[in-house]
């Protein structure tokens, strides 16, 4: 971008739950050179910024500012003048206590372009988590959002304590924990009945979220003894009694556990979703990573005179990926396959395939190599040539037993599994503090990258209490091969039952 087209997109972020970033968001995060973003905008919106991207957190929470608001301006101001995109990412919406038009006002003032991009607003977001609307036709009709971030110590209150207290169905106050004492005292003082229901809400719309539920003569002591912690949101008001009957969320069957997904990085965002919708917090953390091989030269050799095959086997979504990869670029399309009969050992990859328009002619019931195996039998394979397009180091049982059948089988390599080079810090601190709940392996490969990560002397104490999950019965072989106990293995191996049977476990 040249400097005369230099520009800043003031962002909100939403309240925290990922998926309430907007569609615009979202599409100005892809295309930023820079990214400013606050402490409760989530980090997973990092994960769509281009490589090349510039990230600067900018986080400011109570006792800790990375930068001052100041510094901040000068920043967005710096950045946009070397003429680059800036997106200013900010939690919740920018023009609702998000300082948001401070921020404008200043890239006015220089003379630099702007957008807003609203963000849906904790004010409405995290009751609506916390089964609480904010108008209810029998109740209130009125609603006011406030600062609870005032100064007690202020000669005069820039609130108008006097006409809130009485004169607005429900009030809800950001940032208002720290004085909490300060805004009880100023309602009841100014005549709000103390019998009045309150709810404080901790990280709504997270796995995090907690909810405190009281009334004004009480939710001091409450918030005091539970120990709520900024960030929350405080809701005063009748309508804060339909928690009870409105709870959707916080009843979710994995709510606030903490589940680790190995899986490689490109491969996890689907189970990731399906946990996130049991109400789980997933953390990615692969252990296993998909690369080209070191040469092509045997796929492609197979791809040349891939007419001369009458089935092709594929045993991972991975293996048609690369396979199709190398028919494109060996100037072929999917009509080379034309007469070959095509195996998928599972649904999931079958699914890859019949998006190409491609048939399948068999996917086995058990999805493993031994279903293969039995589901061809000597029947389909005995006197026929098969492809085997799959991964540098798999398991031998599937050509091996399609030999002893009758058939020629050919096994090419079209990717390779290495582990991703990372720091374990972090997570060995998790596990540490006890904050995990679930592990799971999709493969074995991902349990055996897992283990060799850490110390054998630390595994049996760093594991005490964490619930391992395998995706079937040959993972969980490897995983009590390495010394670990198998709760959970699904009836069948894909992660949408793998997400099931974990919820199975818990209820």
């Amino acid at each position: 971008m040249s400097k005369q087209q230099g520009k800043v997109i003031i962002l909100g972020a939403g309240p925290g739950d990922p998926g309430l970033l907007t569609l615009k968001g979202k599409e100005w995060i892809e295309k930023a050179d820079v990214i400013i973003y606050d402490y409760l905008a989530n980090k997973r919106f990092l994960d769509y910024t281009r490589v090349n991207a510039e990230k600067i957190f900018v986080g400011k929470k109570k006792g800790d500012h990375t930068l001052s608001q100041e510094q901040i301006n000068e920043l967005m101001l710096k950045t946009a003048k070397e003429g680059k995109l800036v997106v200013r990412l900010k939690g919740g919406d920018p023009f609702i206590f998000g300082r948001g038009g401070e921020e404008a006002e200043e890239l006015v003032n220089a003379g630099i372009a702007f957008e807003i991009v609203p963000g849906v607003t904790a004010a409405t977001a995290v009751p609506a988590h916390a089964g609480i609307p904010l108008t209810h036709r029998n109740l209130t009709s009125t609603i006011a959002f406030v600062t609870g971030h005032e100064n007690p110590e202020k000669e005069h209150s820039k609130i108008a304590w006097d006409k809130i207290s009485t004169g607005i169905g429900t009030l809800v106050f950001f940032m208002g924990v720290i004085n909490l004492p300060n805004i009880v005292k100023n309602l009841i003082n100014n005549g709000r009945d103390k019998k009045t229901p309150v709810a404080i809400i901790r990280w709504g719309t997270t796995h995090m979220q907690e909810t405190v539920i009281g009334t004004l003569e009480n939710i001091v002591e409450l918030a005091k003894k539970r120990q709520i912690k900024p960030p929350s949101i405080i809701v005063v008001g009748d309508v804060v009694r339909l928690n009870e009957k409105l709870n959707w969320f916080e009843t979710k069957p994995l709510f606030k556990k903490q589940i680790i997904v190995t899986r490689a990085h490109g491969q996890s965002s689907d189970f990731s979703n399906l946990l996130e919708k049991k109400g789980a917090c997933p953390v990615q953390f692969p252990t296993i990573e998909t690369v080209p091989p070191d040469s092509w030269e045997a796929l492609d050799r197979a791809i040349q005179n891939v007419e001369m095959y009458d089935w092709l086997v594929f045993t991972s979504v991975n293996g048609v990926k690369y396979f199709l990869l190398r028919i494109k670029e060996n100037q072929k399309d999917v009509r080379c396959l034309k007469g070959i009969k095509l195996c998928a050992i599972g649904p999931k990859t079958a699914e890859v395939l019949e998006k190409l328009g491609l048939r399948i002619d068999f996917v086995p019931t058990e999805y493993k190599a031994e279903g293969i195996i039995e589901g061809l039998g000597s029947n389909k394979v005995k006197g026929k040539k098969i492809l085997i397009p799959r991964a540098a180091v798999a398991r031998e049982v599937l050509p091996e037993e399609l030999v002893k059948l009758g058939a020629t089988v050919d096994v090419v390599e079209a990717y390779k599994t290495i582990q991703p080079k990372r720091k374990t810090g972090e997570f060995r601190e998790m596990l540490k503090n006890k904050e995990v709940h679930v592990i799971t392996f999709t493969s074995s490969s991902t349990v055996t990258n897992f283990i060799s990560m850490f110390n054998k002397e630390e595994i049996s104490d760093l594991l005490n209490g964490v619930t391992i999950a395998c995706i079937g019965p040959i993972t969980a072989k490897t995983a009590e091969k390495n010394g670990l106990k198998v709760s959970i293995i699904p009836e069948k191996y894909t992660v949408e039952a793998f997400t099931d049977a974990i919820v199975d476990f818990y209820q």
